[in-house]
């Protein structure tokens, strides 16, 4: 009888990707933002109360104004909290976002959200797996990414002035661009930081930190992405 050597290769198999323990962590804690976030914005634009409170000027720039202070406050503080503190901290950002995000329920159809959202999953899906494997050392273009979530956001902020139909649509697939490579590039970072073991030699505390900062970054630049494509699919307007 024949014997084959199964040892080999197989010619064509699609390789394994070993996803470290602490980019599990990530993607866990940036999934479970997100079903707080679209849990929370179903509920209040599903009910009426809620509805109401969440259109109350006072009430909808409180909350934005407790989101700046949250990602600041984890970004450059994150060191003085406890891990169970910074894990607060995200779900209360994540719960606030959902109130933001509950009044485009309200702006937009069902059909457009559902499009923007799936295309924001895919385009998530395609871009971490490129940022996890591919050999390119993405972070080179830190200073590229930088300048241009800046260029984005002055810009957005001078159209707020101009009002202007073209510049409103260059910022948006500009945003599109640009977190859709934000994410392939952050996870990129993320990866490197899991591959030190120094970290994890650290303790569990760190490594929660380091997960919950890591998730955080994702899920801005979900939500982002998101925010943009809602834009193009936005033709569904209620």
């Amino acid at each position: 009888m024949a014997q084959y050597n199964t040892s080999k290769p197989i010619v064509g198999a699609v390789p394994r990707v070993e996803i470290q323990p602490l980019m599990r962590q990530v993607y866990m804690w940036m999934t479970l933002g997100l079903l707080v976030t679209t849990a929370i914005g179903v509920v209040i634009s599903a009910v009426e109360p809620l509805r109401e409170l969440a259109l109350n000027p006072i009430v909808l720039f409180g909350s934005i104004i407790v989101q700046l202070g949250l990602v600041f406050g984890l970004s450059f503080g994150i060191r003085r909290f406890s891990a169970r503190t910074a894990s607060i901290m995200f779900f209360v950002y994540a719960a606030m976002m959902g109130l933001t995000l509950s009044l485009i329920l309200l702006v937009y159809s069902g059909t457009s959200v559902a499009l923007a959202a799936g295309t924001t999953a895919v385009l998530f899906g395609v871009m971490t797996m490129i940022g996890y494997t591919t050999n390119l050392d993405l972070t080179k273009f830190r200073t590229l990414a930088l300048g241009a979530l800046i260029a984005l956001v002055v810009a957005s902020l001078l159209n707020l002035f101009l009002n202007s139909s073209a510049l409103y649509w260059i910022i948006t697939y500009a945003g599109v661009i640009i977190f859709t490579g934000l994410i392939a590039y952050d996870t990129q970072r993320i990866k490197n930081m899991a591959s030190d073991p120094s970290i994890e030699a650290q303790g569990t505390e760190l490594v929660q930190k380091i997960a919950i900062m890591g998730a955080l970054a994702l899920y801005l630049d979900v939500i982002n992405l998101f925010l943009f494509l809602l834009r193009i699919f936005g033709g569904g307007r209620r």
